[in-house]
């Protein structure tokens, strides 16, 4: 790298607000001494990559600016060039909907109205021109408010760029800048609340009984600048460069920004049509979504010492280095150790970063990186971090019987390999009581969990010695992960095992499928039926695949055509995956993958997983197991891939039919051309054409071979969009199928409990109305241990007293409203056949809330339902049973 590119890319990091001891003004002097002696020869190029940086190391934009301000004063024309390919940038980014390319650089361009290279009033208009078009979408008249979600962000970005410039527009430009906070204040009375409870990390209850108590995103950083203003602008957490360069900056030419044009949105569903407004709702929080779900995991005296706005600010650091250095964790993990503030902020770093791990409806990047970034962290501060971490875990798994079913297996997954990157240690006799919950209580089943995944990634007696601690946990370890094959045993049916044995032989023979085929249909089924031949035969496959995971393949793949040829429906594929169960029920990770396997050869079909999921002896297991659902979830997911699969090539080949056809017609353009211009000459006393033959026979051979591309892409297209909508109709088919089969599974279930099972403190304050003598409790407070609360939020005097029945409801309905959260864009274009064949009206209200929380709707938007009848009914249940109901959390 060239030595001005590394001094550009690592300005400021050796400067006292970016974790060193040199001076920032030193060093922006030096950067700019080297950068300003090359802008005659790589202008461009130098252009180009302080934009980048800008762009990419956001958190570094103000020492950025004022780099860009002090070379105005010696190259305007240099820097209005930066300033108009900004303008650019933002409007394709604006059409686009790049969300974090519109907010880093609205950043950008307040750090250089900061350092005098913009005009204050420029900025302003650009604040006012998104201003208006969030006031027109959200008015009912005029624009979308299903597009609510748009304005939202616009809004956000406008209040994000503030405490980086505020300070600034006010001393330079306070009109204008308070005519933009009187239209903010005018934005936030008419546009609606934000809801959350569909993708809030913690359950939620009665949306409507939380009044204002609650507020969405954008009302709390609302509230953090006005904070800010109220201080006059002053905060610590936001570097300030330009200020000793001031006296310098002044003299340089303020540049104009030209005029921005926001993106018209989509015309308003009719007033009457509720789901084309819900689908024009998810399409905008897709493409305009959340960036953070706050965690309040600490007590607030870990972060008491900072400002509202100061929180804001840092996890702004955090996010950004997050996404923008996703390829280099290291270099992620030390940028996150020295951002440019002075206070400490450990706690607030781990929030933010959990609060990524557990963001619904899903995490911007894999589980993996997470653990990745904290890992490194954890070796950049090992006398702070790692007991941060820590105490993160813990405060989760307190809360871990509120937490999202979603989020509860993110947890797993990632708390499992954490450990597995520090060797297993974990003080586990702090959890040994969870043996004293009985099998469905979350806490005990988290910690069950946990060390099955621990296993996969490790082996049981590394696991096993892990515990030493807490020996007794050895009861939640899983089983050795031995193959349960029946024919091993002295004890089985002999003719079985004959059969097996012979079965064995004719594959060490290297006998081929059609010949096993024959063999099975002429002596096995006739004589033993079709139960013994699919026991058998499953059972001895499957154990020559149970080596490894290469010697599974290569058994479903050369005799794949056994499986389908005697399990070509979906009752018998259903009886092939219970073998598949049965050989490896001493391990989970393995009858997944077989399942997973399976599927993608087309031997079992995902409604026969679903049907088996849904058995009776799985749905037993919903409660106190991961095992179906992971199964469940593997055969949805591969199908949604599939579809999503398919549609990126269908764009791809849509680009390649287009560009042959483009070729096509050019072609034929250049042979009629050609054609045109052809003389006319005397051959034996007779006119004809005269023409360059080798040039007219290339001609025709291009125009020829192009028109054949095209008719073979277009040919393609056709093939893959009519392959494509096999595959909607499928996974339509599926949902269908699977939401039908919750209901059914969650009927009697539901009836029997009286739907009264909400985790709330609403029936607590209600119950003790009603009843004097109730016993009463102290809540903990921001996470916070009171000294008479238990040690964990699952325990009382007496255990975890939440019924079996009722838990398991609990966990079946999170996992309805996960699922139907996670596809979304699936669902949506179902809801009307949906709401017409499975949530009918004498369908639970409880099950049809999951639902729409699931998609981010409110109860009632499609169904009449009686919010305070069911409300009702739950205080009844409470009033009944509080005697024996006295979990913490369920008030």
């Amino acid at each position: 790298m060239s030595s001005w590119r590394s001094l550009v890319l690592r300005l400021g990091e050796k400067c006292s607000e970016y974790g060193g001891n040199a001076d920032y003004k030193d060093q922006l002097e030096t950067c700019f001494g080297v950068v300003r002696r090359e802008l005659g020869h790589d202008s461009d190029e130098i252009s180009s990559f302080l934009l980048e940086c800008a762009e990419q190391l956001p958190h570094k934009i103000p020492l950025y600016g004022t780099l860009i301000g002090l070379l105005n004063l010696e190259d305007e024309d240099f820097v209005r060039k930066i300033v108009e390919i900004t303008h650019d940038n933002l409007q394709v980014a604006l059409d686009k909907g790049k969300c974090n390319t519109i907010r880093i650089l609205l950043r950008f361009l307040t750090a250089l109205m900061c350092s005098k290279v913009l005009q204050p009033n420029s900025l302003v208009v650009l604040f006012e021109t998104l201003l208006s078009s969030a006031a027109t979408a959200v008015d009912e008249d005029k624009g979308n408010p299903s597009w609510q979600a748009c304005a939202d962000y616009y809004i956000v970005c406008v209040l994000s760029c503030l405490p980086w410039g505020g300070a600034e527009l006010v001393e330079q430009v306070p009109e204008e800048i308070d005519r933009v906070m009187v239209g903010i204040q005018a934005y936030m009375s008419i546009r609606k609340h934000v809801s959350d409870s569909g993708c809030s990390v913690f359950e939620n209850v009665y949306e409507s009984d939380q009044g204002e108590a609650g507020k969405d995103f954008l009302e709390d950083l609302w509230s953090r600048v006005q904070d800010l203003s109220s201080k006059a602008w002053k905060l610590d957490s936001v570097p300030r460069p330009h200020l000793p360069f001031e006296p310098q900056l002044v003299g340089g030419k303020s540049h104009d920004f030209g005029p921005i044009n926001c993106p018209d949105l989509p015309d308003p569903p009719a007033p009457s049509s509720e789901v084309a407004r819900g689908k024009q709702r998810h399409e905008a929080e897709q493409k305009y979504p959340q960036r953070i779900r706050r965690l309040n995991i600490f007590p607030s005296s870990k972060t008491e010492h900072l400002q509202p706005i100061d929180r804001f600010v840092v996890e702004e650091y955090l996010l950004d280095v997050l996404f923008f250095l996703n390829g280099c964790r290291k270099e992620c993990a030390s940028y996150m150790v020295g951002l440019p503030v002075p206070f400490r902020y450990e706690y607030l770093m781990a929030e933010t970063i959990f609060s990524q791990i557990l963001l619904l409806p899903q995490s911007p990047f894999k589980l993996m990186y997470y653990t990745l970034v904290i890992m490194d962290l954890c070796k950049a501060l090992p006398g702070a971090f790692p007991a941060v971490v820590a105490g993160a875990v813990r405060s989760l798994f307190d809360k871990i019987s509120d937490l999202d079913m979603e989020c509860r297996s993110r947890l797993i997954l990632w708390f499992s390999h954490h450990l597995s990157n520090f060797q297993f240690i974990w003080p586990w006799e702090e959890w040994a009581h969870v043996l004293d919950l009985p099998k469905w209580a979350p806490q005990r089943v988290f910690v069950q969990e946990v060390l099955e995944r621990e296993v996969r990634l490790s082996y049981w007696d590394k696991v096993k010695q892990s515990i030493d601690s807490a020996p007794a946990l050895e009861e939640l370890l899983p089983p050795r992960g031995t193959p349960n094959f029946k024919y091993s045993a002295e004890d089985c049916d002999q003719t079985e095992r004959e059969i097996s044995s012979k079965l064995n032989q004719m594959v060490k023979d290297r006998s081929a499928s059609r010949e096993i085929i024959s063999w099975i249909e002429e002596h096995v089924l006739p004589e033993h039926g079709f139960d013994v031949t699919l026991r058998v035969v499953a059972q001895t496959f499957l154990n020559i695949g149970s080596k490894s995971f290469t010697h599974l393949i290569t058994v479903l793949e050369r005799y794949g055509q056994v499986f389908a040829k005697i399990c070509p429906d979906q009752d018998r594929q259903i009886m092939l995956i219970s073998e598949v169960d049965s050989l490896w029920k001493n391990n989970a990770q393995m009858a997944a993958i077989t399942i997973d396997r399976m599927m993608g050869y087309r031997l079992v079909s995902n409604v026969a997983i679903v049907k088996w999921v849904f058995s009776t002896s799985n749905s037993d297991q919903f409660h106190v197991s991961d095992r179906p659902w992971e199964i469940l979830k593997n055969a949805v997911t591969k199908t949604f891939n599939r579809l999503t699969d398919l549609r990126k090539e269908i764009l791809s080949l849509k680009t390649s039919a287009a560009l042959a056809t483009e070729a096509a017609v050019k072609a034929q353009a250049e042979l009629e051309d050609a054609q045109s211009k052809l003389t006319l000459t005397l051959v034996d006393g007779e006119p004809v054409l005269a023409e360059n033959p080798v040039k007219m026979k290339r001609l025709k051979s291009s125009a020829e071979r192009t028109k054949e591309a095209e008719t073979s892409a277009r040919e393609s297209l056709e093939a893959k969009q009519a392959v494509f909508s096999q595959v909607i109709n499928e996974i339509e088919e599926l949902f269908l199928f699977l939401y039908k089969s919750f209901c059914n599974v969650l009927a009697e279930p539901l009836r029997e409990t009286d739907g009264s099972l909400h985790q709330s403190s609403k029936a607590a304050d209600e119950m003790v109305v009603d009843q004097e003598d109730a016993p009463t409790m102290e809540l903990d407070k921001e996470g916070e241990k009171s000294e008479k609360s238990q040690p964990n939020g699952d325990r009382t005097t007496n255990g975890y007293n939440v019924g079996e029945k009722e838990q398991w409801c609990l966990t079946t309905l999170g996992y309805v409203k996960a699922f139907s959260r996670q596809y979304a864009s699936v669902i949506w274009p179902l809801v009307e056949r949906l709401n017409a064949e499975i949530l009918t009206e004498d369908v639970h209200p409880l099950f049809r809330k999951a639902v729409y929380t699931g998609l981010g709707q409110p109860i009632d938007t499609y169904a009449q339902i009686d919010v305070e009848k069911e409300k009702d009914c739950f205080r009844r249940f409470i009033l009944k049973n509080h005697q024996n109901m006295l979990h913490p959390n369920i008030y």
